[in-house]
């Protein structure tokens, strides 16, 4: 007596689980293998590496601002070549942290593209 056809239930069949035992014991045991593969990237590569960046944005910015107060104080006048060298020098150090996360990245997606085959 219903008015319409009845809802069909999923089928139980291997399709509709997820992942096999077996695939999850390999994808386990793949994950393991990479992370014992790379056991000295921990704690300190990662310090190291916020290191590398901040100095790579400190030192462009600071020599920047260094050169601008010797041209300021060499060739007085009504620029500040201090605030434009030290504008200039934050952008290329930005410009150099972006080129080091680039490659970084670029290293860690072909690590695991490797790890995947």
């Amino acid at each position: 007596m219903s008015d319409g056809p009845e809802p069909q239930r999923p089928a139980s069949g291997p399709a509709n689980r997820g992942p096999t035992l077996a695939g999850q014991v390999g994808a386990k045991a793949a994950r393991k293998l990479r992370a014992r593969r790379h056991a000295d990237r921990g704690v300190w590569f990662g310090l190291g590496m916020m290191g590398l960046i901040g100095w790579s944005v400190a030192v462009p910015t600071l020599l920047g601002a260094a050169l601008g107060l010797w041209l300021d104080k060499a060739y007085p006048g009504g620029r500040s070549w201090t605030l434009a060298l030290l504008v200039a020098g934050l952008a290329i150090g930005c410009l150099n942290a972006w080129h080091w996360v680039v490659k970084e990245d670029k290293a860690i997606q072909e690590e695991q593209e490797d790890g995947d085959e």
